[in-house]
């Protein structure tokens, strides 16, 4: 059942199996199999998850090569509608544990918002990360390319850039290393830093002994047409025709509503076993969260154990159900 600010309030009375925060391909995996569970779930969408904007999704097994990500999100969210799953679009602002179960508090509409508290045995964290993209003073000209022949992904797309001319847009020196993996591909690479930051004598060195390109004048904007990026304009006017692109300018992981429960982390990452629980017992983290590969296939495997654990954990707890009408009629024993 689809949710909205008229129909909460069963919502708000009722005690969750599981809520998962993120309506990605991993979240809606995990709400399918909750529901197959027999257990209620609710998942909370902010909306636009990361492959919403994919234009194709090449690796995933058994779709064809061109499929929009966004056709796989709807495909998963009219399965898990199918088995009386509920949805919500919102945005998870806090998770408070109370002990037995844990309080979630959404905010609901960007205008008018109201904020309800929903409250659940489980937490699934599906809400992957937010890439930073090149900061243009037009977003949306970066957002013309971004998904189709400007990459996020080397592991995704990485194939697609075979032998072209290839720009890499970094925001840190640190991340101009992905050059030297990028060029498993290609070794037509580009490095554009956008005026971000300094660029150490060292790495300027390793750069030139391989032959990339380096360009530190800021980028004005990027050139193309019907979403194919050909190149990019600078501030001074020079033009670099280019026939691909991949952002790797970091990302910013949508974690911090578990910042109260005081987690165990790598970096940015949350720590999990290989169910994907975390340092809490009742707390799962899977896709983008968890330490390990970013990629819609492994999210997608992820929901299944996570939901497949909690299913387990709480089969154990309730016991085996008896067959009471038939156990009364069972003659006796002598």
């Amino acid at each position: 059942m689809l949710l909205t600010k008229k129909n909460l309030e069963d919502a708000k009375n009722q005690v969750y199996d599981t809520i998962v925060v993120g309506g990605g391909a991993g979240g809606l995996s995990a709400g399918v199999y909750l529901q197959r569970y027999n257990l209620s779930s609710l998942i909370v969408d902010k909306g636009k998850a990361r492959s919403f904007w994919m234009q194709e999704l090449h690796n995933y097994l058994g779709l064809p090569p061109d499929t929009p990500g966004r056709d796989l999100l709807k495909h998963g969210k009219d399965h898990y509608l199918s088995v009386n799953g509920n949805i919500l679009h919102g945005y998870v602002e806090e998770v408070v544990d109370e002990g037995d179960t844990f309080a979630v508090r959404v905010k609901v509409g960007r205008n008018n918002s109201i904020y309800p508290t929903f409250r659940t045995k489980y937490i699934i964290a599906a809400s992957g990360i937010i890439d930073h993209l090149v900061p243009l003073d037009d977003m949306k000209n970066v957002y013309e390319y971004a998904g189709y022949n400007l990459h996020v992904c080397m592991v995704c797309d990485g194939y697609e850039m075979t032998d072209k001319h290839a720009g890499l847009f970094v925001g840190s020196e640190n991340s101009m290393n992905m050059a030297f993996g990028l060029s498993w591909f290609t070794p037509k690479i580009t490095i554009f830093t956008h005026g971000l930051f300094e660029v150490s004598d060292e790495m300027r060195e390793r750069i030139a002994e391989m032959g990339y390109r380096l360009i530190e004048t800021p980028i004005a904007q990027f050139l193309g047409e019907n979403h194919q990026m050909n190149g990019v304009e600078l501030v001074d006017g020079t033009v670099v025709p280019l026939e691909t692109g991949l952002i790797s300018m970091g990302s910013r992981y949508h974690n911090t509503y578990l910042s109260n429960l005081n987690l165990e982390m790598q970096g940015g990452n949350l720590v999990t076993d290989k169910v994907g629980r975390t340092s809490h017992p009742r707390v799962f983290a899977i896709g983008d969260l968890k330490v390990g590969l970013n990629q819609v296939a492994i999210a997608v495997g992820d929901g299944a154990l996570a939901a497949t654990q909690i299913w387990k954990d709480m089969r154990k707890e309730a016991g085996p159900r008896p067959w009471v009408e038939n156990r009364e009629n069972q003659p006796a024993l002598v």
